[in-house]
């Protein structure tokens, strides 16, 4: 999946965190320098609205992330 279709995406963290599993990428975080590849991306916890921001990459790892809310 490229990294600029990720915005708005739904995912569910395998293991929750806190009370949260269900997650929304809210912002896709642009570089400082423009040219230079999307790194991260913030991503918003549905029940607390809590923001963490994660390397892109993390949400390909099938034993940490699944696509969708399941």
């Amino acid at each position: 999946m490229h990294p600029k279709k990720l915005l708005l995406t739904k995912w569910t963290a395998t293991v929750p965190v806190g009370r949260d599993k269900h997650f929304l990428v809210a912002l896709v975080v642009q570089p400082e320098h423009p040219g230079a590849p999307i790194e991260r991306v913030e991503i918003e916890a549905v029940h607390s609205k809590r923001r963490q921001c994660i390397a892109w990459r993390e949400l390909r790892d099938d034993s940490r992330w699944r696509q969708g809310w399941v």
